[in-house]
């Protein structure tokens, strides 16, 4: 999808077709299948299987994308790719700083970068399939459930001018917003209760105070919130040379951008981000995978005991054997893609999917997105404000009815050139939202009441076969959750 930044959450397709809502590579090859299939048709043979394995989609996926998906799902299940045991769990010897990691995540490393003023060495990530650099931050939030549609539209004009000064920084273009409501573990409060007990407070005081911390604790929640930026490899080459090249090089390449966002970030009301270091990295994996773990992690910082070591930042075990739901530590996520296309939202028009429904339950959603380069913006947007001009302008002339859909898709087009226009920004996004339980509950019901919220509002796509990669574009602040290029149809 993409969206012009200045001119509100107006949602489009990544790629209108050529013709027919075919591309051109698409439509080439449909009718080079078609010519050999019409000559067989005269002679009574019927093949428009080809064709419609090409272009029919499925549950929002052709079938050729199905059959590869579900290719590659068997061969990796025969195989045991899809069963994960971490090497501290076999019994094997992991350097305190080699992070352990299943999946897609093994394409990431996470060295130690130069220090950044006041945060300290932060921990970079390294994309080496994409080949990109970026850098995650603990964000504080006061959300938005209790302000007005007016203060949501300005939080969504302080978005664009993110989007905008990022674009300008020329370094960093894409960035990614984490939000997961977990279970509250309540080791704070236990920690503020035992220090602060008095030792005259009655028997019957103390065990209604304990019996109350229980009913309300089991029902807590807590909201985290994380930003990952990134920037490619070529855009920091030059500037890291200068910096002295290797790790350092990029780190010094890529801090300037990371503190120009403390500005726009304060105009949304976000205090100054955290960026990690290398022990807020692995905190921030591992209470992605086990939810569990985060009362642990905090004892740690209570008692003045130095973080998580990045080798214990994965999973102990892991499994993406079953295409519908990913195991991961004895607990089970379901993931969704959200498809927005065509509606104008408000700022926080996702704040209801993190509404967890049951105690225990958490929820996780990611946006994703990547700021196009002022360049190619424009191209984008003059290609598709002439094609969906061109398209009603023909359908008005051979007397087909224009419908309202197209109206309003000419519209949005010329919107959206007129903001890229103006100096706008043009985002691709994406939104992967997820449900994590406990493995020994009923996880399709939770799957269940997930969509159930979804569908309210927007169009859900359960990604089945691919949940384990899902997963990680949801909940693991790592920058994952958009293709470097569309390749498949």
């Amino acid at each position: 999808m993409s969206a012009g930044a200045g001119a509100g959450a107006n949602f489009r397709r990544e790629r209108l077709g050529w013709a027919f809502g075919l591309s051109a590579a698409q439509l080439a090859v449909c009718t080079t299948a078609v010519a050999p299939l019409l000559g067989a048709m005269s002679v009574g043979q019927y093949r428009t299987a080809l064709v419609g394995l090409a272009t029919v989609p499925i549950r929002d996926r052709v079938a050729v994308v199905w059959l590869t998906h579900w290719v590659r799902h068997t061969v990796g299940t025969a195989t045991g790719w899809s069963q994960w045991q971490s090497r501290a769990a076999a019994g094997r010897v992991v350097p305190p700083d080699d992070p352990d990691l299943p999946g897609v995540l093994t394409r990431f490393t996470l060295p130690d970068g130069p220090i950044l003023a006041e945060h300290g060495r932060i921990c970079l990530t390294h994309d080496t399939v994409e080949d990109r650099w970026g850098a995650a931050a603990k964000l504080s939030f006061a959300g938005v459930g209790l302000i007005s549609a007016t203060e949501c539209a300005a939080l969504g004009q302080g978005m664009g001018q993110l989007a905008v000064s990022l674009n300008a920084s020329r370094r960093v273009n894409r960035f990614s917003f984490y939000l997961r409501t977990v279970p509250d573990d309540g080791a704070r409060y236990a920690d503020y209760r035992h220090t602060h007990r008095g030792a005259d407070i009655p028997e019957l005081v103390k065990t209604s105070a304990e019996q109350m911390a229980r009913m309300t604790g089991s029902a807590a929640v807590l909201t985290e919130a994380f930003l990952h930026v990134s920037a490619k490899e070529s855009t920091l080459a030059a500037r890291a040379r200068d910096g002295g090249g290797g790790v350092a090089g990029r780190g010094y390449a890529l801090y300037p951008a990371l503190t120009g966002l403390s500005e726009p970030l304060a105009a949304m009301g976000v205090d100054p981000p955290a960026w990690l270091t290398g022990e807020g990295m692995a905190e921030a994996i591992r209470t992605g995978f086990c939810p569990a773990a985060s009362a642990a992690v905090t004892r740690r910082h209570l008692t003045g005991r130095p973080g998580l070591p990045k080798a214990v930042a994965g999973p102990t075990r892991a499994s993406g054997a079953n295409g519908r739901i990913y195991y991961h530590d004895g607990y089970a996520t379901v993931s969704f893609t959200v498809m927005m296309s065509g509606l104008n939202l408000p700022f926080g028009a996702l704040a209801p999917l993190l509404s967890v429904r049951t105690a225990g339950e958490r929820r996780c959603v990611a946006v994703h997105f990547e700021v196009i380069e002022s360049k190619e913006a424009r191209r984008i947007a003059s290609r598709e404000r002439q094609h969906t001009t061109g398209m009603r302008s023909i359908k008005a002339s051979k007397g087909f009815g224009v419908k309202a859909a197209d109206s309003r898709a000419q519209a949005s087009a010329e919107r959206q050139e007129q903001a890229v226009a103006a100096g706008h920004s043009l985002l691709r996004a994406a939104v992967v939202v997820s449900t994590t339980v406990p493995a020994d509950w009923t996880v399709n019901e939770h799957a269940d009441a997930l969509e159930n919220d979804i569908v309210s509002r927007f169009v859900p796509v359960r990604l089945d076969l691919v949940q384990d990669a899902a997963f990680v574009a949801a909940a693991i602040p790592v920058g994952l959750g958009l293709q470097k290029v569309r390749g498949e149809w």
